[in-house]
């Protein structure tokens, strides 16, 4: 029962936070978000089962993701047409079975070769069916993109999925699904030869499996995923354009699981909620959103590798152990620094937006933390330099300490484990 226990209460969990958030959380734009994340969880995931768990950095998966969306809105169109009985709920598993004949297609001629090699032909492939999607106008809709109303499908239990909320259920029910299935496959004896390929390919061709096979059926299983992630999509936004299957949604799956973590499950989970969230609500701040984006990646990759659930699972161990207690005094010694120096980089990030990219359009009066300054003016600059340079100098001198206590800890740590 313990064991029974320990299995369960994270996917209670899981329906809880699902069923709870559009309670807590019920404005539209809120509504909005959370079925963006419920779209975006399944496309992370996806993609993790090449990175994360093969060992395959993709850079062109939006392609599956876009093109099983296209293929779901024109089954959605084709059923308002035919008048046919098909309720909306059905279309992402059409998705993906799209992403699925698209992955065995491209997948017998990328997965051949895996590391540089296979990076390179998925950038081709991705860049190609890009270029593509303005060629070919009667599938892809040109710049314009293919439309569609969802609310024309045949009801579901009496639900037409005309309001929000109920495209919000749709989706939940599909990422829980989803995730639930991705994680099966993980423990599954084939999970495993995902993971010894990723780790020593070579090994597994010496005991007798195909490295070759494993990375094709690993490719098909994330195309898979990854058209009901564009299906969900299509569904939610009615609308499919080239920017979905284009560079730009591939860099962002790919942030998505890599600030999440991609050595952990749960990491293109939190990384699909996070940068899904900063998307939506950065870009009404500032104008220089993707800037941080960047600078958000670079940290993350720099100092943290394991990304967000790395460095929550190391947290989880030390506090777990008893620990913890001893890396509160050194982040506490360290928080200003860091506080300090954040501030002092956003500011400058703001005033130098706003001195060369809006000071033609829009004068150079800003507000800045609620505060309003010039950017012309030398004051804002010295202080945010200030503040700069004097939180890089704290964090500097002070983060041995930091390093000093997580030594302790993980002495602890590998103590407690000889024990």
């Amino acid at each position: 029962m313990t064991r029974l226990a320990r299995f369960l209460w994270p996917w209670l969990g899981l329906a809880s936070a699902f069923a709870l958030a559009p309670e807590v959380f019920s404005s539209p734009t809120a509504l909005t978000m959370e079925s963006v994340m419920g779209v975006m969880i399944i496309f992370a995931l996806s993609y993790n089962m090449l990175l994360g768990q093969t060992g395959l950095l993709s850079f062109g998966h939006a392609v599956y993701y876009g093109l099983g969306g296209f293929v779901a809105i024109h089954a959605m169109n084709a059923v308002i047409h035919g008048k046919l009985g098909v309720p909306v709920a059905v279309i992402p598993a059409v998705g993906g079975v799209a992403g699925l004949a698209f992955g065995v297609l491209f997948g017998l001629v990328s997965t051949r070769r895996a590391g540089l090699v296979f990076s390179m032909i998925s950038l081709g492939i991705g860049e190609l069916v890009s270029s593509s999607s303005f060629i070919l106008r009667s599938f892809f809709g040109g710049e314009e993109g293919i439309t569609t109303n969802r609310a024309k499908l045949a009801p579901l239990f009496g639900l037409k999925f005309g309001h929000q909320i109920e495209v919000y259920w749709l989706i939940a029910i599909w990422c829980f699904v989803s995730i639930a299935a991705t994680y099966a496959l993980t423990r599954t004896p084939f999970g495993r030869m995902c993971d010894a390929v990723r780790d020593n390919p070579e090994r597994v061709q010496y005991i007798g499996y195909s490295a070759r096979r494993i990375r094709l059926i690993a490719f098909c299983f994330a195309g898979f995923f990854a058209g009901i992630a564009g299906g969900l999509a299509a569904i939610n936004f009615e609308i499919m354009n080239a920017q979905q299957l284009g560079a730009q949604q591939s860099a962002v799956v790919l942030l998505m699981a890599y600030i999440g973590g991609i050595g952990y499950f749960v990491g293109p989970i939190l990384g699909a909620i996070i940068v899904t969230f900063l998307q939506i609500n950065l870009s009404d701040l500032t104008t220089a959103w993707q800037l941080y984006f960047g600078l958000l990646f670079i940290a993350i990759v720099s100092f943290a590798p394991g990304g967000v659930a790395g460095w929550l699972m190391r947290h989880r161990e030390a506090a777990r152990s008893g620990a913890f207690l001893r890396l509160a005094p050194a982040y506490a010694m360290v928080a200003p620094g860091l506080a300090a120096g954040f501030i002092g980089a956003v500011a400058l990030i703001e005033l130098a937006n706003r001195q060369l990219a809006l000071a033609r359009s829009e004068g150079s009066a800003m507000k800045l933390f609620g505060l309003a300054v010039d950017s012309a003016s030398i004051t804002p600059w010295a202080v945010a330099l200030g503040l700069l340079a004097g939180g890089a100098a704290a964090t500097s001198i002070l983060w041995p300490k930091v390093d000093e206590a997580w030594s302790t800890v993980n002495n602890s740590l590998r103590a407690r484990g000889r024990a």
